[in-house]
């Protein structure tokens, strides 16, 4: 080889490294494809060999797709559900609706006497505590009623008697997130069982939150001194379906660890754990009654004392934030009341989600909705429907989009995903609601990402057995991608 074609091959080599370089500086790889390469590369994972997953992102700020896949896939969306049943809230009540605890009386007021009886009327209020109640008490004191000498009604009429979802796993009685439904809720129809070690008897004091006749508490504790660790194990009969709550276990007379417990379990029939409530409000407040607790419809010759009252835009940041099965549940009945009248029905509320899924360009047929919450395993929808529904309303429903988006969890800040994403570029950013069920994981909703777009995006992880750890692991890292 002559020094004069070597010295050519040279400098077309480096003209070729020059360029290729200054290709790579001055059209570098779009943002689309970087998301798309790293959310394949995760999918490298030993976890997906065995498990799937449904994705759907859209850049609301360009309008395009960054990334698609099995996005038509019926899945399963647990909590994701709750995106469809706020939202039809929003759209079908309004953020002003109002959820009502009504008091009426019956009679005469004679002297301070209330001849006759009151009546508590239920409106499906998910969020209605004993705080409230003292309300509805002093309410009763200031109409000027000392003693009342019939009965407490309450009137439930607003909806069904079903009392749990189409599709309600009969072995999650008597968990808090399976809570039986009825339009007069209190204290999200559960309570509190506490131990408390009394060190001078060295003995445990069992009580409730709060304290009622409605519950029996039935302990069977030992004292042992060769045991080095107490063990507690409190369980309601929910097989007999009633509420006593039975509790074995061991102290351990020499422990050193702290002997104290709380456990919180549904109520069966929170309809009269209200009324039982009430009626223990009534007298610690001095007023007489010693009549029975029954429900029947409102009398129409009652007459008004005070009605509780609140509003669907507290009810949803409670609903998404937290995931409360209760308050969506409450939010489809009363979705049916509205719009079909009384008595409300799970199944009219979700037709009104079904309207929604038209007015989204969607099909309901396509798709199969069992409740609102979506605890039950008999819900089958897509990404792309849960993204068509986040695209809705940021496009189309400008207001209650905001309403919507500030009830979701933030990353890292608050709710079910305090704890997710801290340390990474999606806290803060990441606005989206969670879904757990046995091998389901799930996260829908908006990212505001570093370069002040937007983003809507789905991403449904299902059919693995174990620990969500590593299906909610993906989902943050997606996450994680799309904020950068």
């Amino acid at each position: 080889m002559t020094k004069t074609v070597f010295f050519t091959i040279r400098k077309i080599l480096i003209v070729a490294i020059f360029i290729n370089c200054s290709t790579s500086t001055l059209f570098p790889q779009s943002s689309a494809k970087q998301i798309q390469r790293k959310i394949n590369n995760l999918f490298a994972d030993k976890f997906f060999e065995s498990s799937l997953a449904a994705i759907d992102i859209y850049d609301l700020t360009k309008k395009k797709t960054i990334y698609q896949k099995n996005n038509k896939l019926l899945l399963h969306p647990a909590s994701n559900m709750k995106i469809l049943t706020s939202a039809a809230g929003l759209k079908y009540l309004g953020k002003d609706y109002q959820f009502k605890t009504s008091l009426y009386y019956q009679g005469e007021i004679i002297d301070s006497v209330l001849v006759g009886h009151l009546f508590v009327v239920g409106g499906c209020d998910p969020d209605f505590t004993s705080k409230d109640l003292e309300v509805l008490t002093l309410k009763v004191k200031d109409a000027g009623i000392k003693k009342i000498t019939g009965n407490i009604y309450g009137d439930v009429s607003m909806s069904d008697s079903l009392f749990w979802g189409n599709g309600w796993m009969w072995d999650d009685d008597p968990y808090t997130d399976e809570p039986y439904f009825t339009p007069l809720t209190i204290n999200d129809n559960a309570i509190t069982i506490i131990g408390e070690y009394d060190n001078l008897s060295q003995k445990l004091i069992f009580n409730s939150i709060p304290e009622t006749e409605y519950i029996q508490i039935i302990e069977n504790i030992k004292i042992d001194s060769l045991t080095r660790k107490s063990s507690f194990r409190v369980q309601r009969d929910w097989i007999n379906r009633t509420n006593k709550f039975f509790i074995d276990g061991v102290i351990a007379q020499n422990g050193n660890e702290k002997r104290n417990f709380s456990e919180r379990f549904n109520i069966y029939k929170p309809e009269k754990y209200f009324l039982t409530l009430f009626k223990e409000s009534l007298i610690r407040n001095d007023i007489d009654f010693t009549g029975n607790l029954e429900f029947k419809p409102l009398n129409e010759s009652s007459k008004s004392i005070f009605t509780f009252t609140r509003t669907y835009d507290s009810v949803i940041v409670n609903l998404n934030k937290t995931s409360d099965n209760l308050s969506t549940e409450m939010t489809l009945r009363a979705l049916a009341e509205k719009y079909f009248g009384k008595p409300a029905s799970a199944e009219n509320g979700l037709k009104m989600i079904d309207s929604l899924l038209i007015v989204c360009g969607l099909n309901p047929k396509d798709y199969r909705l069992a409740d609102g919450s979506g605890v039950s395993h008999y819900n089958l929808i897509s990404a792309e429907l849960l993204l068509s529904v986040l695209k809705q309303f940021y496009y189309n429903e400008p207001e209650l989009y905001t309403t919507l988006f500030k009830s979701f969890p933030i990353a890292g800040v608050d709710g079910t995903l305090e704890n997710r994403m801290k340390n990474t570029l999606a806290k803060n950013i990441v606005h989206a609601k969670t879904g757990t069920l046995s091998g389901v994981a799930s996260l829908s909703g908006y990212i505001e990402n570093r370069k002040g777009g937007m983003i809507a995006f789905s991403v449904l992880v299902q059919n693995y057995v174990g620990s969500s750890k590593q299906a909610r692991d993906f989902i943050d890292k997606v996450c994680e991608i799309l904020a950068e």
